[in-house]
């Protein structure tokens, strides 16, 4: 992989053609890959949205499975788009989708809908699909049908993150509607992951040795990020002194990235590695860190106005210096003080110092007993 450091790939789109054209609203990119391939959606003005990719600075939609609207979820590094359409029955399925090869129905679990969450290396595609029965259930796609991974005996399921080896995580209801984090195998089925003392949890993504990441609630009603090395679940998140924590990335090597949330406004990103954890000191804080690739790229997202746009950062650059962008800001803010400091120097000056002379002169008169005389 060839990407700059602290890379920001911003989707450039354009309104459809038509005699009304609708207006867009936002832009968001939803990942990129290690080739700068960028996936997202145009959201208009009338409330649609529609699936795009930019690749090579051509931004090209991938349209729909019939339906009005698309939108994307993932890229793998082989080019591989998924997400979901809604088709001509007005139905919202997942779909693969492969430049040349257009997008393909994965279809459901019986029911009307389906939604595709994360591809794997290998093409797997995972996500949850409505059953005959109402129920939601997390699937497996292997490249020619679709497979319901069941649940922890509960009603609903939905799977997050695949591995190179179809190993499956995700979260699933137990008995009690509790929502858990599990793994699947095939041929060994669903299995609960041990906990950190809570009600719920869920996993969020796998590397091809089999660790898990997530988030789980403690005793204490917290949520903390977690890995699961195959024996026990570790608590990432004591090692962090504030905040809930959540894990939703981890590298071949076990370089894990998540979210620090201390409150509704504030995000920040962390990493752990080898018993370290620490903030990533390059992206602001209206930036988070989705996952990290296996090359040891960190990938996510960042707010810049209306626009989210992805981009990836190498491990080995944890630099704190400011991007060309973050220095003209520092610019404008400067000369916005300084210019504000003037005004305020030029008009509020002079009643400002008149006002402090004559409180002067009052704080040394009979009024303020024990106060020192004025000076003559």
């Amino acid at each position: 992989m060839k990407l700059p450091a602290a890379i920001a790939l911003a989707l450039l789109l354009h309104c459809h053609a038509g005699a009304a054209p609708l207006r867009i609203e936002q832009n968001v990119a939803t990942d990129v890959n290690g080739a700068g391939d960028v996936v997202g959606e145009t959201r208009y003005s009338d409330g649609s949205r529609r699936a795009v990719l930019s690749r090579d600075g051509i931004v090209s939609g991938l349209g729909t499975l019939g339906g009005a609207e698309s939108y994307t979820t993932a890229i793998n590094e082989q080019g591989t788009i998924i997400g979901a359409s809604l088709t001509a029955a007005n139905e919202w399925h997942a779909f693969v989708y492969r430049v040349g090869h257009g997008m393909r129905d994965l279809g459901t679990l019986g029911g009307r809908g389906s939604h595709a969450v994360a591809v794997g290396r290998r093409n797997h595609v995972v996500g949850y699909a409505d059953t005959e029965d109402g129920a939601y259930q997390a699937f497996l796609h292997d490249g020619t049908r679709m497979t319901g991974l069941g649940t922890l005996g509960g009603r609903n399921s939905y799977a997050t993150a695949v591995n190179a080896h179809g190993h499956v995580v995700g979260a699933a209801h137990d008995a009690h509607g509790y929502r858990r984090a599990f793994l699947y195998k095939p041929g060994a089925g669903m299995v609960e992951l041990p906990a950190l003392g809570g009600r719920a949890s869920v996993a969020t993504a796998i590397n091809d040795h089999g660790m898990v990441v997530g988030a789980a609630e403690t005793a204490d009603r917290r949520w903390h990020a977690f890995l699961y090395d195959g024996a026990q679940t570790i608590d990432l998140g004591a090692r962090i002194s504030r905040g809930d924590t959540f894990a939703t990335g981890i590298s071949r090597d076990g370089k894990i990235v998540g979210t620090i949330r201390v409150n509704e406004f504030k995000s920040y990103s962390f990493v752990y590695d080898k018993g370290t954890t620490r903030i990533l000191p390059n992206l602001r804080a209206d930036g988070i860190v989705s996952k990290i690739t296996d090359d040891g790229q960190f990938v996510g997202a960042s707010a810049m106005g209306r626009t989210l746009q992805a981009g990836a950062i190498r491990t080995g650059e944890p630099s704190a210096e400011m991007t060309e962008r973050e220095k003209f800001d520092l610019f404008m803010y400067t000369l916005l003080a300084v210019s504000f400091a003037a005004w305020v120097l030029w008009h509020v000056g002079p009643d400002l110092r008149a006002w402090w002379l004559r409180r002067r002169k009052i704080r040394g008169s009979p009024l303020f007993p024990g106060s020192p005389a004025p000076r003559h």
